[in-house]
């Protein structure tokens, strides 16, 4: 069995958000689930730097930190 390493609950959700990367307009995503500590999140495209901004639909946008990735499926923490 896979060992649970997340420091806090995570919330399976679908919701739609946005990602900055630098200084480029935001593009779409969709969030998988959610925690105090960080998101997963599907974006079809492939460039995704080791930091980035998350805007989500509701409250301020995060500063996240790429944590794994496995195709267009990838985990950030929350660094802010």
């Amino acid at each position: 069995m896979l060992m649970n390493r997340r420091r806090s609950e995570r919330h399976l959700c679908r919701r739609l958000a946005k990602i900055q990367l630098g200084g480029s307009l935001p593009r779409d995503c969709t969030i998988t689930d959610i925690s105090d500590g960080g998101v997963k999140v599907i974006a079809e495209f492939i460039d995704i730097p080791s930091e980035f901004t998350i805007i989500l639909s509701e409250g301020r946008p995060r500063q996240c930190k790429l944590a794994w990735r496995i195709g267009c499926e990838f985990g950030a923490q929350f660094v802010d």
